[in-house]
């Protein structure tokens, strides 16, 4: 029985440290022109968002003019695609409010507050991705409070 445990414990001990080192395996950082590329997606992220509270128009403009590594096809991203960012597991403070915690797939990603803009919209809200309750919302486009912008682009 103490021989069984062991072996279930091991077992289990691996699939943890695979799923870990995975999901770091997963983004490639380009340092020379500050993009990450998602290997599990084939979407390569700008390395940090615009760093400020940003509307939804403003948002969406930063991200059509966004030049890192001279791609010229840069767009704001949908909600599933911020989706994918989220991982319930990887913790770290929000560095615009330190009352609350981010949850982020990886740390070559900066984001700089809770939440990021999506390219949904209807009527006057536009959607957005949560990073604290890893769940899209829907607010004014006029609302920038913990509000950024993440350039994304499909890597073709």
């Amino acid at each position: 029985m103490k021989n069984t445990l062991n072996k279930i414990l091991v077992v289990a001990l691996v699939a943890f440290i695979t799923s870990a080192c995975a999901s770091q395996d997963r983004f490639i950082v380009h340092h020379t022109n500050g993009t990450v590329l998602d290997t599990k997606t084939n979407l390569m992220w700008a390395a940090k968002d615009n760093g400020s509270d940003v509307n939804w128009t403003d948002a969406k403009s930063y991200c059509e003019n966004y030049a890192a590594g001279n791609f010229k096809d840069w767009r704001l991203p949908t909600s599933e695609e911020l989706a994918g960012l989220y991982e319930a597991q990887q913790t770290r403070e929000a560095p615009c409010a330190g009352n609350f915690n981010i949850h982020m797939a990886t740390e070559l990603i900066q984001v700089t507050c809770f939440a990021a803009w999506s390219s949904e919209t209807r009527n006057a809200d536009a959607s957005l991705y949560n990073f604290i309750y890893g769940r899209p919302d829907w607010y004014l486009r006029s609302h920038t409070y913990g509000m950024r912008a993440l350039p994304v682009r499909n890597n073709k």
